[in-house]
């Protein structure tokens, strides 16, 4: 998949703005941001359900607002709003959109908890119920490119591993999959790669791992450090400082505080474990994550202005 320069304005406000994205084959690619950040707009121009005003865009080698039956048969999507009517039945809906080579309709219902619901009409489904036969709907067919849009909304913790599963499963199999989602631990556990947006714009994209490391600040390990201010106790904190990764270590009322990379982990918890005694039972770890690092990323000055921009809200077009 290759956009370049893609564009779209809604009543003379840009919501995507000179939007540059690749994915690679197999790829698992998850877009982040605040609402508001194009995110949604800019999959559904991907598909070819809205046209862009401009820039260039291809899918799976297609131009989706010129091909856009081609492309739909090749890619299976989950979007946010999606909707059935609601007398449709479970089985009736995955008969309707089973195409001749589609997977094994039973086996699908069976792996996302909802076979049991196979004669139950739409309407009467709950949110998580809906959004599981979204999913089945959307791998029916066996797409090369998988969209999904806010996949584990109204889940519960057990069927969201279990979606995640699947998501794993695709990226086993080869299938690229681009993954619209506001729960950051979702995108860290599932995405090779992570695109933050903000108003339309790309702020910075990499691995999980490396948008942390560029943006979420420092790795903080507290524990309590008992005894007076005395020489052992200054050599206890000349050895924390000389652990790899340490940038700072501190001592306040008892509570030694060390800061440094993600490593500094291990390396505390070493030093700890081959001290005599007990390790600390008030040990406290506070790991950077990817939710920092876009807390980060949304509220550094715009380039355009120079101001500070927050989170936005409302409902993203």
């Amino acid at each position: 998949m290759s956009v370049r320069g893609l564009s779209k304005a809604y009543g003379g406000r840009r919501v995507v703005d000179r939007l540059d994205l690749e994915v690679r084959a197999g790829e698992v690619v998850g877009l982040i941001g605040a609402n508001g950040a194009g995110k949604t707009t800019a999959v559904e121009c991907l598909q070819g359900l809205r046209h862009p005003d401009t820039g260039r865009i291809r899918v799976l080698g297609l131009d989706p607002a010129h091909e856009p039956e081609r492309l739909r048969r090749q890619v299976g999507s989950q979007l946010q709003d999606s909707g059935l009517p609601d007398r449709l039945r479970v089985r009736e809906a995955v008969d309707l959109f089973a195409g001749p080579d589609a997977a094994d309709p039973a086996a699908l219902l069976e792996q996302f908890g909802i076979a049991h619901r196979a004669r139950t009409p739409f309407a009467v489904l709950s949110g998580g119920e809906r959004q599981r036969l979204f999913l089945v709907l959307a791998l029916l067919n066996r797409p090369r490119l998988v969209i999904l849009d806010e996949l584990t909304q109204g889940l519960d913790p057990a069927d969201r591993r279990g979606v995640w599963a699947a998501v794993d499963q695709l990226r086993r199999s080869g299938t690229t999959v681009l993954l619209v989602t506001h729960e950051l631990a979702e995108a860290e556990a599932l995405c090779d790669r992570v695109v933050a947006m903000r108003a339309g714009r790309v702020l910075d994209q990499g691995t999980p791992a490396e948008l942390v490391a560029r943006h979420a600040g420092e790795a903080i390990v507290r524990f309590t450090l008992p005894g007076a201010d005395d020489a052992a106790t200054a050599e206890a904190l000349q050895q924390l400082n000389r652990l790899p990764e340490v940038r700072s270590v501190t001592r306040a009322a008892g509570t030694v505080t060390v800061r440094g990379g993600r490593a500094i982990i291990a390396h505390v918890g070493g030093w700890l474990a081959a001290r005599p005694g007990p390790v600390p039972p008030d040990l406290d770890v506070d790991l950077p994550d990817l939710e920092a690092a876009l807390l980060t990323l949304l509220t550094r000055p715009d380039e355009a202005t120079g101001a500070a921009a927050g989170p936005a809200t409302g409902a993203a077009p």
